[in-house]
Order: C-alpha cells, then structure tokens, then sequence
C-alpha cells in the first residue's frame, strides 16, 4: 500500500493498493504488443500523440499542480510551471522528432548506406518524486516518438502522480498499454527489468540506487541511462556582476526547496568579493517567504519527507561542527511541516559535510578561494559531474574555463536547467548517457548501419 502524505500538514492524501503480479504481468503484456504496433506506427501519427499529450496537461494544468503541490510541497507556481514545461516539451518533440530521427545517408564504398534510428522496445523508467511530471515526461516525449513503451515505476510519496500521469496518456489517446504506471516497490523492480519483454531502462534518483540499477541491467546486457546526483558548483570570478550572480543563486539554491540533482550546492567565490557575494547572498534568502505551497505568496514550501530535513539538519551540524559559519538559517522551522530555514553556510572547505557531500535541500555552502584557477580545481574536486554555472564578464576566459570543468552541462552568466533543446546529463558518479535534445532522442533506438551493394 502506498499511503499519499502533505509534507506541509502531515495529513493523509490517499491510500493506493499495490498492483498484484498477475496486473504486473498484464500491464508487461499488454506494453509489448502495444509497441510491437506503435513502432510501427508513422512518425507524424507519433508526434500527433504529443500535441494531444500537450493540450491534455495544459487543460489540466490547475489539478495537476494542486496535486504536486499536494503531494511533495512544491509551491504552486513552480508547480504550474512544471506542467507548463512539460507540455511545452512535447510540442517541442512533435516538430523536432522528424529532423532527429531522419535517415542519415553516409558516403561509403555502398551504392547506399545510411544510418536508421529504430525503437529499442519497452523502456522501464525508474523516476523520483522531486518533479513528479517534469521527469517522466522529459524521457517518455523523445523515447514514445522513436517508437517505445513505456513503464512507469515512480517514487513511493507521489502515488497520485503517478496514476495522473497514465490517466494523462489515457486522455490524449494513447494505445492501450502503451503508456502505464507499476503501483509496485522498489524491490520489485529487478525482476521487472529482468523481464525479456523489457529491453532498457531509464533511472532518475540517487547514485547508490544507479548502481544497483546498472549492475541489474549490465547483467542482462540491457541499455541503460542514469541520471543520478549532483553537487554543483556555482562560480563566481572576481570581475563577475556579483550582485547578479548572488540573485541567481538565490533561485538556484532554494527554487524546488534545493530539491533538486542540479540546483547549485557549492559557491565557489574568489576572496576579493566573497564578503560582497554572501552579504548579497543573504539578503536575497532572507526574502523567502516558507508556508503553504498552494499559498501563491509562498516561495519556499517544506521538504517531502521529514527524514530529508532530519539529514540534512546533520549534514549542516557536522559542517558547523568542522568550523563552517552560519551566515543566515541553519535550523529546522518549529510547527507543521518539514520546513527547513534557508541556510547559507560561510567559510565551507572541500572536505566538510556541505563540500563534499551533496546537500538535497535549502542549504547552500559557499567556498572561498584564492583565484580563477583555484576555483576551476575545487570545482572538480567531486565525485559528481553533472551541472555547473561560472560567473565572469571576461567571455572569452569563460569559454576556456568551461571546457576545463568536469560536468555534463557548463552554464556561463546563467542558472543551470534542462531544455528540451538541448542534451541533459553528466559523468563521474552523476551518472551517463543523455537526455533531452538531438542526443536523448537517440539514446533509446538501435543505431542501426543499414549497407546496400553493390560496392563501388
């Protein structure tokens, strides 16, 4: 049974059954003969579905966000913006799928040769809770316009997420099967994966629950793509427009309550302007107004769960413990729900809890460092690689810098966020392979040589 909690109130939402085997077994069945059909579907009735996909969470859009709201403690507004983007990345895929998954003609010694992009099958994707439609949909748009299934296992605290989501494909007319929600464990998923019928999975989560979901999925010698952790580092040069980049921190930290595997976590400042840098840093969080996310003057909303805020208040005490500063928050908030302060630690070092580790939730440490090259060094001291921002006015030292910097996405003078235009994802243990743009689309097809003789 999964039980639907409000992170703000504590009240239960709703008990959900999990699905038997034989509905596991139905679900898997019904999946396969649907993509059997749907790959061979053309591609403008493919991208079709999307458009409707796309009218059916915009027409939507009020419940749905009342429902994440709900559900994880998003506030309102980020969580209409979350449908909003999601509708808006299937439109992208109506019109982008065509050109991405066109035939690729090749010069060889063939009287022809090219490349094709034909679907891989059923795909399980393994998502989480932060952004309970954004995550899902950002694979299922590219993955169903190349001709896929697919089979959602979502996180246990957003049940009515993820029964939304298949009532979305539902309504906008999907083949039967072709797009469903498992109501089953995390345990469950191994045996699932192991099913013959389900030719890759996707995995959106923590970094130990990847490379359990690696190793399952090596093992069966099925494709895998793994979006995983992050501690991101959000540089700030001594020339940069501090007052800017300490505004964008502010969304870049606190946005989703810090929820999130590419919010920046580690401010890497030069020395000459950290005292500028905090104080503006500061100033900007202390403007964060915590309450009811359905409160449209709230712009911080709770933690999901209540042992997040409980592992995140030790990760801030052992910092704190090893000499960081407290320069704003750095508590839990007394009353209903699981909020925690916004919390800007100063004086961080690489090997402190905040440094090292990644913080998932409102907490922000800020690193001072001596120079450009000295921040480029901290930056990739991590086991993470997955997103990162520097801030400069010097472009054409930014442009170098940036291909110094170990992550998956380099974002100069701006907040790091997934685009539907383009590639998402990141190296080291953030995870590999890619979503989103030309590159995701492709990550879920049989890249396939196709040679027609006879040799010139």
């Amino acid at each position: 049974m999964f039980i639907s909690v409000n992170p703000f109130s504590g009240a239960q939402l709703g008990r959900y059954p999990l699905d038997t085997p034989q509905a596991v077994e139905q679900k898997l069945q019904q999946a396969a003969q649907a993509q059997k059909a749907w790959g061979q579907t053309a591609l403008p009735q493919r991208c079709a579905l999307l458009v409707q996909v796309a009218q059916v969470l915009r027409a939507n859009q009020a419940r749905y966000a009342e429902m994440i709201s709900l559900e994880m403690g998003k506030p309102l507004q980020e969580a209409e913006a979350e449908i909003e983007k999601s509708a808006w990345t299937c439109e992208f895929y109506a019109q982008a799928a065509p050109g991405y998954l066109a035939d690729m003609p090749v010069a060889s010694n063939a009287a022809d040769s090219r490349v094709v992009f034909d679907p891989l099958g059923v795909v399980l994707a393994v998502m989480p809770w932060n952004y309970p439609f954004w995550q899902f949909i950002r694979f299922a748009a590219p993955a169903l316009a190349a001709g896929n299934a697919a089979l959602l296992k979502h996180a246990n605290n957003v049940p009515q997420c993820a029964l939304a989501l298949a009532e979305v494909f539902e309504q906008a007319g999907a083949p039967q099967g072709l797009v469903a929600t498992l109501m089953v464990e995390a345990a469950s998923v191994a045996g699932i994966l192991a099913d013959p019928r389900v030719a890759a999975v996707t995995l959106t989560g923590s970094t130990a629950v990847g490379k359990l979901v690696a190793a399952q999925a090596g093992s069966l010698m099925k494709k895998q793509v793994l979006e995983l952790g992050g501690s991101d580092p959000f540089i700030v040069l001594a020339d940069a427009n501090v007052e800017a980049a300490a505004a964008a921190a502010v969304k870049a930290r606190f946005s989703n309550t810090g929820q999130s595997c590419i919010s920046a976590k580690r401010f890497i400042v030069e020395a000459s302007v950290a005292d500028r840098f905090v104080a503006a840093f500061c100033a900007g969080a202390s403007q964060l107004k915590l309450g009811d996310p359905l409160d449209r003057s709230t712009t911080m909303g709770p933690l999901a769960r209540l042992n997040l805020r409980d592992d995140l208040h030790s990760q801030v005490q052992r910092s704190v413990q090893a000499g960081a500063r407290i320069a704003l928050g750095g508590h839990p908030v007394d009353g209903p729900g699981f909020f925690y302060a916004p919390t800007i630690l100063d004086h961080v070092t690489p090997d402190m809890a905040a440094g090292m580790e990644e913080t998932f939730g409102p907490v922000a440490a800020v690193i001072r460092v001596a120079n450009a090259e000295a921040a480029i060094q901290v930056a990739n001291a991590t086991e993470f690689g997955l997103g990162a921002a520097l801030w400069t006015a010097d472009m054409e030292r930014a442009q170098q810098l940036a291909r110094r910097i170990e992550a998956g996405a380099v974002f100069i003078n701006g907040l790091v966020a997934s685009d539907a235009r383009l590639p998402f994802g990141g190296i080291k243990q953030s995870g590999y392979g890619r979503e989103l743009g030309e590159f995701g689309i492709r990550e879920f097809t049989n890249i396939k040589t196709v040679w027609a003789g006879p040799a010139r």
